[in-house]
């Protein structure tokens, strides 16, 4: 029978029967024997092999939850929830009122998500190139996404220099400020985004 559940990667209120809610928890287990592993042995040094023998699944299972050992790392289980964010959002703001919605509630999602909002997580993935060039790739795909979702909800053109342009100034700023997990303190980050917004939609004044 389903019950109610806070699991990361599932939006509040929603109901999960057993056989997600093992998913999830081998998703886990394949995670937190993962993070392990990279401590103790480094992150080039630990195979798929050991990281599904610490996590007592097989290499087969392994690959069914992860296409790679970088997307252990890179990936997260909150694509559903944010795509409820987006949807709930309502017509009529303006480019920097949806930007700023966008934030909030990607800032929401995030931070209540224990895998996504982990700083040794970011610490990892900003320490080996190989995750820093997926991470990369990943916040590339993201910027394609904002911008379609941007023109759809604006009516303006993908390739609008203006729109390109808004969502580069907007993304840099966005990326450079959640990747400094050393720099802006957990409990100041939305506040930092949401600053950052103002000074773009000011003009940058200095």
């Amino acid at each position: 029978m389903a019950t109610p559940t806070t699991t990361p990667g599932c939006g509040p209120g929603r109901r999960i029967g057993l056989r997600e809610k093992n998913k999830i928890r081998t998703r886990k287990a394949i995670r937190d024997a993962a993070m392990r592993l990279f401590a103790e042995n480094g992150y080039n040094h630990t195979t798929v092999e050991q990281i599904a023998r610490e996590a007592e699944v097989s290499h087969t299972t392994f690959f069914r939850y992860f296409a790679s050992k970088e997307q252990v790392v890179i990936s997260d289980d909150l694509d559903e929830a944010r795509q409820e964010a987006i949807e709930a959002i309502p017509p009529g703001l303006s480019h920097f009122d949806l930007l700023r919605r966008l934030i909030s509630e990607m800032f929401r999602i995030g931070t209540a998500d224990e895998w996504a909002s982990s700083s040794e997580r970011m610490r990892l993935i900003q320490s080996e190139p190989v995750l820093r060039t997926a991470y990369q790739i990943e916040s590339d795909g993201a910027i394609s996404h904002a911008t379609d979702f941007f023109a759809d909800y604006t009516g303006a053109r993908p390739d609008d220099i203006r729109l390109r342009v808004f969502i580069a100034a907007a993304g840099g700023v966005m990326f450079h400020f959640a990747q400094a997990v050393d720099e802006v303190p957990d409990e100041n980050l939305l506040a930092t985004l949401l600053q950052a917004v103002d000074l773009l939609e000011q003009g940058l004044p200095i």
